[in-house]
């Protein structure tokens, strides 16, 4: 967790891996804000990408308290989860621990559970 990143390998696509996590968040009540396909933007402007997608997600119960116990975590907030392809195929899902995000910010460890659960929606995704 040096880097504040946790990467947890993925048996599937970029996009299907995202289609999985969102399908899951959306089955617990999870907002999905937002999808930013990298790859397909780097194309319309004539560059080469892996297969790079991010997923904004979160929950306005969960998060708002964080925001205000700690207003600078709303630069990491909503939550993000990056699948993306290395230069040997291998997709990956990556996302911010959230221990790191409590570090970073300095919000209480009891306020840690607003976050902490997205873990393991996450790794579901990639089961």
């Amino acid at each position: 967790m040096d880097r504040g990143m946790i990467d947890v390998p993925s048996p599937y696509s970029v996009p299907e891996t995202l289609v999985r996590l969102e399908s899951i968040l959306k089955e617990r009540g999870v907002t999905v804000f937002a999808r930013v396909d990298h790859s397909a933007e780097a194309e319309k402007a004539g560059l080469t990408m892996r297969p790079t997608q991010l997923l904004i997600f979160g929950s306005p119960k969960g998060g708002t308290p964080l925001m205000v116990a700690a207003p600078s975590v709303a630069i990491d907030l909503p939550l993000k989860a990056l699948a993306w392809e290395d230069e040997r195929g291998r997709v990956w899902l990556s996302y911010n621990a959230p221990e790191y995000l409590q570090q970073r910010h300095g919000f209480s460890m009891d306020l840690l559970k607003n976050i902490a659960g997205a873990s393991a929606l996450i790794q579901k995704a990639v089961e």
